[in-house]
């Protein structure tokens, strides 16, 4: 049986992080985007803050109108961030955590903490023809979670195994991963994952062959400053074929 190809979503929110710096209207995070998916992106990720730290609304409007691939919208679950998605209507939303003093995602959503809260966001978006998912720690109860709220997919929180060890602890990392995505798959989910994933980690989860696509965004941005943005885009690309080329070999 043929193994699926894998998509990989560019995250471009470090583009706008370098504008907020100095209040520039450059470097353009809509350019990027449309850059990155003309380099072999399958979908664009952004992060609209509470904080506004880097992107703005008028990305996300800019970028909706002008991207050639499906955007993901990643979001707070607030009253404020689903209005603005409930108007705007990307194709995907992502639903994360998020607290101000934080310097990036530092863990998954607690949807088994907050069932109602989220279940009610769910229904919402899904009534505006917004496919949802989760980004979530690969915990059992998380994943029971996720099945009631109704979401299409679930996005494996992977920063745990990108900061872990090599070694043991990776290894067991990795190997939570896999689990999870197993039984979500099962469950009828669709799989994402991401979070610290860059070009020497990359490969082991791009092995994993529920995880239909990975959302990457620091290591490609930061890659991009040395190499341009094509280039890394196509090596990150390149990685994570050979790794679902080594998966179909091994069958």
């Amino acid at each position: 049986m043929k193994v699926q190809a894998i998509r990989l979503g560019v995250n471009v929110d470090h583009v706008a992080t370098v504008r907020q710096a100095r209040g520039t209207p450059y470097p353009d995070p809509v350019e990027a985007a449309l850059l990155a998916a003309s380099s072999g992106a399958d979908g664009i990720t952004i992060h609209l803050r509470e904080d506004r730290r880097h992107i703005q609304e008028h990305d996300v409007q800019r970028l909706l109108a002008e991207s050639s691939v499906p955007v993901n919208l990643e979001m707070a679950v607030t009253e404020q961030m689903l209005d603005i998605a409930l108007r705007s209507a990307p194709p995907h939303c992502c639903l994360v955590p998020e607290r101000r003093e934080e310097l990036t995602t530092e863990g998954g959503l607690d949807v088994a903490g907050q069932q109602q809260r989220i279940n009610e966001a769910c229904v919402r978006l899904a009534d505006a023809n917004v496919r949802v998912s989760l980004f979530v720690d690969p915990e059992a109860r998380q994943l029971e979670a996720a099945l009631v709220t109704g979401a299409a997919a679930v996005e494996i929180h992977t920063g745990a195994y990108a900061d872990a060890a090599a070694g043991a602890a990776q290894a067991a990392e990795l190997q939570r991963i896999r689990e999870f995505a197993r039984d979500a798959a099962a469950a009828g989910l669709q799989v994402h994952a991401g979070h610290g994933l860059h070009l020497q980690n990359v490969a082991a989860v791009a092995m994993l062959e529920q995880i239909e696509e990975l959302n990457i965004g620091h290591s490609i941005i930061a890659r991009a400053m040395f190499v341009g943005l094509p280039a890394a885009c196509a090596e990150m690309r390149q990685a994570m074929t050979l790794a679902r080329r080594s998966l179909q070999a091994g069958r």
